[in-house]
C-alpha cells in the first residue's frame, strides 16, 4: 500500500468513528508509523513497507477506539516542549499555557506545584526561570514516575525535587509561588467528556466525584502557611468556576486577585497573593 492509499483510508476510518480532526489525526500516525519528523517530508507515493504498514494499521485501530494521539505517541507538546505522557497522567492542555504565562509574568524563586501529574507545570516554569527551584506533589506513584522522566530529560534534576503526598501533607518550607491544576470536573460534567478523556485518562486527575471545587477549598484553605508574605497561588479552573474559586481565596485571606481568560475569552486561571503584614 502507498502512502497516500493509507492516508485515505485512516482518514474515512477516524471520520466514521467520530474523531474530531480526522485528517490531521490520520497525518500524524502516518507521519509515526513512517518514523518521519514531519509530515511533509513522506514520499505519498512510495510504498509502505511491511513494517511500516503493520505498525500503522495497529496505531490506527488504537485512534479508532479514540485511544488519545498522545498515548499512541507517547509524549505531548506543551508550551514549546515534548513531554512523556501516558494513561497514568493527565495530558498536558493548551489551555494550561495560560496558567504558565500569567506565572511567568512576575518573578519568583521557590515553586510548589500541587498534583504535579506528567510535571509540565513545575519542569516548564523551571526551565523557563533558570535560577529558580521547586517541589512538586502528587497523590500518583504511577504519575509521579512520569514527572521524574519529564524532569530528567529537560535536565532540570537538581533543581526539582519530586514528593508522593496529598497536597500538603508531606511538604516542608515555604515558598513564593504555588501552583496547581487540580480536578475540576464535577461528578455530573463527567458523562459529557470525549472518550478519549473519559476512558483513557486518570479519573482521579479529571474529577473530585462531586460540584468540581472540592480540591480547591482543600488547596486554598491550607495554602496560606506555606507562602512567603506577598507570595502567590495560582490555580487552574474550568470556565465557570471563577466567582466560586475567587470567593475560596477571599475567605482565605490573599488579596490582588485575578480572574484571568484563555485564549477563547474563558475564566481559565484565578491568582490570589498573601497579603504582606
Amino acid at each position: 500500500m502507498k502512502g497516500r492509499e493509507a492516508l485515505a483510508t485512516a482518514t474515512e476510518r477516524l471520520r466514521a468513528a467520530g474523531v474530531p480532526d480526522a485528517v490531521n489525526d490520520a497525518r500524524r500516525l502516518l507521519q509515526y508509523a513512517m518514523k518521519a519528523s514531519q509530515f511533509v517530508l513522506i514520499d505519498l507515493d512510495s510504498e509502505m513497507t511491511g513494517m511500516q504498514l503493520s505498525v500503522f494499521q495497529d496505531i490506527l485501530n488504537l485512534r479508532e477506539a479514540r485511544v488519545p494521539m498522545s498515548h499512541i505517541t507517547g509524549r505531548r507538546e506543551f508550551y514549546g516542549r515534548s513531554f512523556r505522557v501516558s494513561s497514568e497522567v493527565l495530558d498536558p492542555r493548551p489551555d494550561t499555557e495560560t496558567l504558565i504565562d500569567s506565572v511567568l509574568r512576575q518573578p519568583f524563586e521557590r515553586v510548589l506545584d500541587l498534583g504535579t501529574g506528567s510535571g509540565c507545570i513545575l519542569a516548564t516554569l523551571l526551565a523557563e526561570r533558570p535560577n529558580a527551584t521547586g517541589v512538586g506533589t502528587d497523590l500518583s506513584a504511577s504519575a509521579l514516575k512520569v514527572a521524574e522522566q519529564n524532569i530528567s530529560e529537560l535536565q532540570l534534576t537538581e533543581r526539582a525535587k519530586l514528593i508522593e503526598s496529598d497536597w500538603f501533607t508531606k511538604v516542608d518550607g515555604r515558598f513564593d509561588l504555588i501552583v496547581s491544576n487540580p480536578p475540576y470536573i464535577a461528578l455530573d460534567e463527567m458523562e459529557g467528556l470525549q472518550p478519549e478523556v473519559q476512558n483513557h485518562e486518570p479519573r482521579m486527575a479529571l474529577t473530585d466525584e462531586g460540584d468540581g471545587l472540592s480540591c480547591y477549598r482543600a488547596i486554598i484553605s491550607q495554602t496560606v502557611p506555606y507562602l512567603f508574605a506577598g507570595g502567590r497561588i495560582v490555580v487552574e479552573i474550568g470556565p465557570t468556576q471563577g466567582v466560586a474559586v475567587s470567593a475560596l481565596m477571599v475567605d482565605a485571606d490573599f488579596d490582588q486577585i485575578e480572574i484571568i481568560q484563555d485564549l477563547d475569552g474563558r475564566d481559565r486561571v484565578v491568582v490570589g497573593h498573601k497579603p504582606h503584614k
